[in-house]
């Protein structure tokens, strides 16, 4: 049926920006000034000028400042059919990011505009934990079976070693954990079936079956320079094995709970072990002084709202470009950063809720600059840094009951963040706030979009109130910075952790 003398009408697609991350121009800005013409590196400092300045994250010289810390939420992202996700990892040249589900897929994701790119079917049954080698060359994976199969880069399966149960090489429960030593001619494995093993990567055969725990074995790390194996066990104990003679050379039996995670130092000195248990404890043990205890950090930093923090430890992982930080994600959701070099009995930094459901698996990116999580909830989040100068600020409303805005705007919680917020953790908004003398009232943004007073200036201890008197309120550590746009007889100034 034709419509004469009427033109078609058309419906123009609207297209969404997509975000992209890129460091290319960071390297070659690091080549030309500083490789080539030894032009020496700039202190990043909190302006926006410097915004051009940021180098890759193995170069900057400020990391315990806050500039090089991945948190900032830059993306979410899912699968159609959501599973729960027990191991990512970046490829080697930290371009795509490798997620493993319950359901036995491999899915692929583009690591500068985390876009999909592909999924397949890896295994018959869900998949506990994946690895590439040390030099990029191959990948292994292992299933809840106890199979293990082995990757070429382009996901091409070489070898599949079956689980016990179906007559193979395996292990009889679930994989675990899996390392490859320095020169990935050889890799281990640990499994709920109280075994380690030790394999010939270029045979595909066992070469040793390291007993000793008492019950299941949750993870294990193959020390990137020494002949060390060290395993973490339901057994609350940790134990250091010699894959040569495959014997036990050490236990460790700090720990009052299972050990969840262990991972041996992999820059710097590499004379550290960092451990974390169900009993909510992290402990560094030193390798150079018969693993004695370093340094511990117990799990009482509370979350906004609660008085208690009594969340297990969930997962663990080194950053790839500071040899004194680890991370380690709770079962509440959140993510703490810590540095054993600082003086802090507790993490440095720490995002809340990050996660709706308890952390499964982290990854860093190669390059240093992202960092992926994945959780129960069925998501992969992808963080990274800040710019110097950051406009949007930490907004706690999204990580709690007050659920105001969402992170998916690239809310930055980082020293960088440069707005004041209301007790509710929402960000002022500079042109409705309005101060004056004592008692009078502060208009904020409001929450879901409907303006609100408080009394005072309203805002959390993040902020310094002077009043008319000249008396201060008190705040919680750090620098400040003005607050501009304040129509009150004194300045107020916001709070910036860690910078004095």
């Amino acid at each position: 049926m034709f419509n004469h003398g009427i033109m078609p009408t058309t419906t123009s697609k609207k297209y969404s920006q997509r975000r992209v991350i890129d460091l290319s121009s960071s390297y070659g800005r690091l080549v030309h000034y500083h490789l080539k013409n030894n032009i020496p590196l700039k202190y990043i400092q909190k302006n926006t000028s410097y915004t051009a300045e940021m180098m890759p994250p193995h170069h900057i010289a400020s990391r315990i400042s806050g500039m090089n810390n991945t948190n900032k939420f830059i993306h979410l992202s899912s699968n159609k059919i959501k599973h729960v996700i027990h191991a990512i990892t970046w490829t080697p040249d930290g371009r795509r990011l490798l997620v493993t589900t319950q359901s036995g897929e491999f899915t692929l994701w583009n690591g500068n505009n985390f876009s999909f790119e592909t999924i397949m079917q890896a295994h018959d049954n869900a998949i506990t934990f994946v690895k590439y080698s040390n030099f990029g060359d191959w990948l292994i994976s292992g299933d809840c079976d106890g199979g293990i199969k082995i990757w070429q880069p382009n996901l091409n399966m070489v070898k599949q070693l079956a689980s016990k149960n179906d007559g193979g090489m395996g292990h009889m429960d679930s994989v675990r954990g899996i390392s490859f030593s320095w020169d990935d001619s050889k890799f281990v494995t640990c499994s709920d079936d109280k075994s380690l093993k030790i394999w010939n990567f270029h045979t595909g055969k066992e070469e040793r079956e390291l007993l000793g725990h008492h019950w299941d074995v949750k993870s294990c790390d193959w020390h990137s320079e020494m002949g060390l194996i060290v395993s973490g066990s339901k057994d609350n104990l940790v134990k250091l094995w010699d894959p040569r003679m495959g014997k036990n050379v050490s236990s460790i039996l700090g720990f009052k709970h299972t050990v969840v995670a262990t991972r041996f130092q992999n820059l710097g000195n590499k004379d550290k072990l960092v451990c974390i248990s169900k009993d909510k404890s992290c402990k560094i043990f030193d390798l150079r002084n018969h693993c004695k205890e370093y340094k511990i950090y117990r799990n009482e930093q509370p979350l906004p709202g609660s008085t208690v923090d009594e969340v297990d430890y969930c997962t663990l992982e080194w950053d790839v470009a500071s040899p004194s930080s680890f991370t380690i994600g709770s079962f509440d959701g959140q993510i703490r950063f810590y540095d054993y070099t600082l003086d802090l009995s507790t993490c440095y930094h720490n995002i809340p809720y990050a996660h709706e459901k308890c952390l499964t698996t982290m990854a860093y990116n190669p390059l240093g600059h992202m960092f992926a999580t994945a959780s129960k909830d069925r998501t992969i989040r992808f963080w990274t840094r800040a710019r110097p100068y950051d406009p949007n600020a930490y907004d706690e409303p999204i990580y709690n009951n007050k659920k105001v805005t969402g992170w998916y705007y690239g809310i930055n919680n980082g020293i960088s963040s440069i707005r004041a917020k209301t007790e509710y953790g929402l960000a002022l908004q500079q042109q409705s706030v309005t101060s004056g003398d004592q008692g009078d009232n502060v208009e904020t943004g409001g929450i879901n979009g409907k303006d609100e007073k408080k009394s005072g200036l309203g805002v959390t201890a993040n902020t310094i109130i002077k009043d008319g008197s000249g008396n201060n309120s008190k705040n919680n550590n750090g620098g400040t910075l003005p607050l501009h746009n304040m129509k009150g007889k004194q300045q107020s100034t916001f709070t910036l952790p860690g910078l004095g």
